[in-house]
């Protein structure tokens, strides 16, 4: 599991290096948050307890989690229970996964405006979609979709981009009929990307009209950015549909509850400087090492910690909040495959990973007999792990 101790850990990294790094950076009060979060999760700072087996006896020592998002030990059962649940909500159909990217030149404005920023990347992916959709040349329907904001590459660069999740068809106007879209895909990329430039472009110049956005330092005006973005090609990025449930829960689970690196990834970390493996999708995919100074390792982390309650999920069209119950339902009722249900909604913590690893957590490692049952005596811990 990707929570799982790892020799190298990017807490030990921020724990070595937290106040020189500080005292050459500045931090906003959610960055700051978030590295403290990191280097307390699972010590001695934030308690824990001791389990003793009914049985035989034999103490584990168990520490309490930070719980911070951006966190890479403590998101695994919360993104498990969220693709489960996801999984069940979804219509019955196969699936597209949409990606939609913006320019370099429009980087620098996003960061210095990133709660704004993200929320227009939101809205202008989600009205593409949906406008291209309802056009009867592509699909003639109401579509939905389930978008997640990613903000960084493999190497941990600077990219927004929003991926989506998108089942293949609609609801007719009427809502008496299941449109399905193409077998191959669901708008041409090529009409996505032009109506997503225009679309972000405009909610962009209008925010700044309305002085909601700052412009750089080295920008005089918005139609300076403009002008670069229209000089460029945008991409968005569409893969074959998914027909198996199994192979969709797979993939929504690498692309939700997600930190800009996790600790499996880390391969060494000596003479100040991280060494991490990383994919490079221009070489096909091939595994790759990147080796960073450690004060450049922890900015390109840093810089990936969202606004406080930025909520980096979003749902559009039938799939909706206030939808679920009328447009979602009516989906439901024309698609003649019959829907799954949740099965991990509403469970505690050890009953998650007792149905996803099929081993129960509380039986003894040990004996293989007995329950490790909380003692007491020892709710508090004051030593460090090790």
């Amino acid at each position: 599991m990707e929570n799982k101790k790892q020799i190298i850990e990017i807490a030990d990294i921020f724990r070595d290096k937290r106040h020189d790094f500080l005292t050459e950076n500045t931090l906003c009060a959610v960055q700051q948050k978030a590295m403290e979060d990191i280097i307390a999760c699972r010590t001695s700072e934030l308690g824990g307890h001791t389990l003793s087996c009914n049985h035989c006896g034999h103490k584990v020592q168990s520490y309490n989690s930070c719980r911070n998002r951006n966190c890479p030990k403590c998101q695994y059962i919360k993104r498990m229970q969220w693709v489960d649940k996801l999984a069940a909500d979804l219509p019955p159909v196969k699936h597209f996964h949409i990606v939609f990217t913006i320019p370099a030149c429009l980087h620098k404005l996003f960061y210095i405006n990133q709660r704004i920023a993200y929320s227009l990347l939101f809205k202008a992916a989600g009205q593409t979609l949906m406008q291209c959709a309802r056009n009867t040349h592509y699909l003639g329907a109401e579509a939905g979709a389930v978008a997640l904001l990613h903000t960084w590459g493999q190497t941990m660069t600077y990219h927004p981009h929003i991926h989506t999740i998108v089942p293949a068809g609609g609801v007719s106007d009427d809502g008496m009929e299941w449109v399905p879209s193409a077998k191959k895909f669901f708008v041409p990329v090529k009409v996505l990307s032009t109506v997503f430039r225009g679309i972000l472009c405009r909610l962009l110049q209008e925010s700044v009209f309305r002085k909601e956005i700052k412009l750089p330092d080295d920008t005089p005006d918005f139609q300076t950015i403009k002008a670069k973005c229209y000089a460029k090609k945008w991409v968005v990025y569409a893969e074959k549909p998914f027909a198996s449930p199994d192979n969709l829960v797979r993939y929504l689970g690498n692309y939700t509850h997600r930190v800009a690196i996790s600790n499996h990834r880390m391969v060494g970390y000596k003479d100040d400087k991280v060494t991490f493996s990383y994919r490079d999708n221009k070489a096909g995919g091939a595994r790759k090492t990147m080796t960073l100074e450690t004060m450049e390792f922890i900015r390109r982390f840093m810089q990936h910690v969202l606004p406080c309650g930025f909520s980096k999920i979003r749902y559009f069209g039938f799939m909706a909040i206030c939808k679920r119950k009328t447009k979602l339902n009516l989906c439901y009722s024309l698609l003649p495959t019959p829907t799954c249900f949740s099965r991990l909604t509403g469970l505690l913590a050890m009953e998650v990973l007792q149905i996803i690893s099929g081993k129960d957590p509380i039986i003894c490692a040990k004996c293989k007999k007995g329950k490790l049952m909380v003692s007491p005596a020892c709710n508090v811990l004051h030593m460090e792990p090790g």
